[in-house]
């Protein structure tokens, strides 16, 4: 029996153990991938994002505690944390505040590091979600490792983004800085028995109101514009809710997971289910397209041509954009 046909029949150990091939991008990880895919598109994709301190962990905790009290349904989580400069994996420890959630057969919880990857996502963080969905569980949250602004990768990955704010972190403004609110399906003010709070409520409201909704469903797709079409005028338009939570004593965790649960309604109804589908499918695929062009072009680059390049440029005998045409013409020296 195969990895993929272990973790299809429910195996658990088969399932951490492909996690780990995954993330490692090993030729086992690879080939399970490729047995696995025609098993996944059926799992909600849920990412939370926000700025470090908002309470993401705990949060998820509480959303994963209701879904599995309320309708027993089978949640995976995906934690992406900083890497560790010394041994390159993760460092938050941020699991701990999930320990409500420890022996459980129904949640599984992975923790990733980042290893360098820009916008708060693993490189293989899309993989480890294929496993979770061909595995069988019906909502998968990704927990990024709270970067703040970078984070606007989330929203190639998932169904429906949580940006999560809080308040007394800082200026008001830093809630609608650079685009984090562009993702954005759904606002939560977390920890919100904080004096402060209606503040952030209100500043919040006002950067939506300056938006027209529309051009939310368009800027949430901007770069897949060839797939993600903008809605029909009769077509109502999703205008992210904003919702108060406290992720200490799961105040506000059941209006949140019943406006997860509209968001969902709203993309199949509307034909966004869909559209965001192929655009993450079609993220993965140029994600893997570059790596592999890149590989390529390495492996068939000289040992020290390269070097000689970066000589060149030194001595200022050739700028960056003449070092990449000779470098792809084989001409470095």
């Amino acid at each position: 029996m195969t990895l993929a046909s272990s973790v299809l029949a429910g195996d658990r150990y088969s399932f951490a153990r492909l996690l780990t091939q995954v993330e490692n991008d090993s030729a086992e990880g690879r080939a399970a991938l490729t047995e696995l895919f025609p098993h996944t598109g059926g799992a909600h994709l849920i990412g939370v994002t926000g700025a470090p301190g908002t309470g993401k962990s705990s949060l998820v905790n509480q959303l994963a505690l209701h879904y599995r009290r309320s309708d027993g349904r089978r949640v995976g989580i995906v934690a992406v944390d900083p890497s560790s400069p010394f041994s390159g994996g993760a460092v938050l420890g941020d699991r701990v505040r999930m320990r409500d959630l420890s022996g459980d057969p129904d949640v599984f919880i992975r923790s990733m590091a980042s290893r360098g990857s820009l916008g708060g996502l693993a490189r293989a963080t899309a993989g480890v979600v294929q496993v979770f969905d061909a595995a069988g569980f019906d909502l998968i949250l990704i927990e990024t490792v709270g970067a703040g602004q970078a984070e606007v990768d989330i929203a190639r990955l998932v169904h429906t983004t949580l940006v999560v704010e809080a308040p007394g972190l800082g200026d008001d403004i830093q809630a609608i800085k650079a685009g984090i609110l562009e993702i954005a399906d759904i606002l939560v003010i977390n920890k919100a028995d904080r004096p402060g709070v209606e503040n952030t409520e209100r500043a919040l409201k006002s950067t939506l109101e300056l938006a027209h909704p529309a051009q939310h469903i368009f800027r949430h797709h901007g770069q897949y514009a060839s797939v993600a079409l903008a809605p029909a005028p009769d077509t109502a338009v999703w205008i992210p809710p904003i919702l108060r939570s406290i992720s200490t004593d799961g105040t506000g965790i059941p209006e949140l997971a019943a406006a997860i649960a509209r968001h969902a309604e709203y993309l199949r109804s509307s034909g966004d289910w869909s559209a965001r589908e192929r655009s993450r499918l079609e993220a993965e695929l140029d994600v893997l397209i570059r790596e592999a062009l890149v590989k390529r072009f390495q492996e068939d680059l000289a040992p020290d041509e390269f070097e000689k390049v970066i000589d060149r440029m030194v001595d200022r005998e050739l700028s960056p954009w003449e070092a990449v045409n000779s470098l792809l013409n084989g001409k470095a020296g």
